[in-house]
């Protein structure tokens, strides 16, 4: 690298910096966070988990609660209730192309948000990973409405992930980060089945 281009690098990456310190100086506020993890791509639910190891980290309580997915040997479920401080909920009964009931379907819906509404209540949680939540929406199991009120009358330092394909425009608007995680290629289409540690 030339001595012209260094000195121009310096100079670019100062000027990014001052942009950054500049940003991080302005970022004052401390408030619990409601993120959204949607999109048609793989990862949704894997970010989610990824921010509960961190949170862990920092010593913090969790509540998980897994609407529509019925199994219950996958990886991230053996991990995450060995550690303390987690509580971990399934409440689905399986895919709805699995249960092919409807009303069994809505009953699991709204039995699994009583559980996170007491999660969502509780001061003493520091962060509640809804997941799978998006679909009860889409799929008229669940009414919006009550469910924005509950997120929005949770502890004020309290942190909340929603996963799902499909968040419903309300719950963007709602959202103070969303991710759009989108699918440009997978596995499964190529014909490879679903792997543990990977998909489960």
């Amino acid at each position: 690298m030339t001595q012209e281009r260094a000195q121009r690098h310096r100079a670019r990456m100062a000027r990014r910096k001052a942009r950054v310190d500049a940003g991080i100086a302005a970022a004052q506020q401390d408030k619990g966070l409601l993120l959204v993890l949607t999109g048609s791509g793989k990862g949704k639910s894997s970010s989610a988990f990824g921010m509960l190891a961190r949170a862990l980290g920092h010593g913090l309580r969790a509540s998980v609660v897994q609407f529509i997915k019925g199994r219950s040997d996958t990886g991230e479920e053996a991990f995450f209730r060995r550690q303390p401080g987690v509580d971990w909920q399934v409440c689905g009964e399986g895919f709805t192309w699995e249960t092919q009931d409807r009303e069994r379907d809505i009953a699991a819906a709204r039995t699994g948000w009583a559980v996170a509404a007491r999660a969502l209540a509780d001061p003493a949680v520091n962060l509640v990973v809804l997941d799978e939540l998006t679909y009860l929406f889409s799929y008229g199991y669940l009414d919006l409405s009550r469910a924005l009120a509950d997120i929005a009358a949770r502890p004020p330092m309290q942190h909340v992930i929603i996963t799902g394909r499909a968040a419903p425009q309300a719950l963007i608007d709602a959202a103070d980060t969303v991710s759009d995680i989108g699918d440009l290629k997978h596995a499964f289409r190529a014909g490879v089945r679903a792997q543990p540690g990977i998909d489960w």
